[in-house]
């Protein structure tokens, strides 16, 4: 499987990308680069390789949703620019 100069530039017309023709040759001879290293895949035994989705055995890892001590409202307030009534006071971003 090769790809032409011709399919090039239509992908490249697709996605909004203008090519110079110097561009459009070397990317053109990049993929085919590519699609002989893909097809070289092809000659690999695989039949007793199982089909995987990944290579490492992946799952997600969930900590069960406690309440923790955290650090004291007065420490969380010392630098904070602005604070009134035990909280931060920030600008108003909604108009009245």
């Amino acid at each position: 499987m090769t790809i032409s100069k011709d399919e090039v530039q239509k992908v490249a017309f697709l996605a909004r990308l203008k090519l110079s023709e110097r561009e459009t040759e070397r990317f053109t001879g990049q993929l085919n680069d590519i699609l002989r290293f893909a097809e070289k895949l092809n000659e690999l035994d695989t039949e007793h390789v199982e089909p995987t989705s990944h290579v490492l055995p992946m799952f997600n890892k969930l900590r069960e949703d406690e309440v923790k001590p955290s650090i004291p409202r007065e420490k969380a307030l010392l630098n904070a620019p602005g604070q009134k009534d035990g909280m931060f006071r920030v600008p108003a971003v909604f108009e009245e």
